[in-house]
């Protein structure tokens, strides 16, 4: 189940946020943090079942809501979790259309998912 980011989950948000390509610098990472805790349009969910396992950030336009991160932890992947995460995003906003950001479209293909 998606849950909304908050402070308290900052460690293991940037833990999954360094697995995307583009977050390896730490200061790159940080910034990036400040931004899903600062910017009103930015929005940062977890996904937690017993542990919390994935993360999706996204930054809302007035009719696109664009999937900048998708990061699974890599001992839970291959279990439909980033797919779930996309599907939930989906879900909560049925009135936008969600598309992929540069570094998730290859997962949205991979997942076969209309964008």
């Amino acid at each position: 189940m998606l849950i909304r980011y908050k402070k308290a989950y900052e460690k293991i948000a940037m833990g999954l946020l360094s697995f995307m390509p583009n977050e390896k610098d730490l200061k790159k990472l940080q910034q990036t943090i400040k931004n899903y805790e600062s910017e009103d349009n930015w929005q940062l969910f977890l996904w937690k079942e017993e542990d919390i396992t994935g993360l999706i950030g996204v930054v809302l336009t007035d009719d696109t809501v664009e999937v900048q991160h998708i990061s699974v932890n890599p001992s839970h992947r291959y279990e439909g979790i980033g797919k779930n995460m996309l599907l939930s995003i989906k879900q909560i906003y049925q009135d936008k259309d969600v598309i992929p950001g540069e570094y998730t479209a290859a997962f949205f293909d991979k997942c076969d998912m209309d964008y």
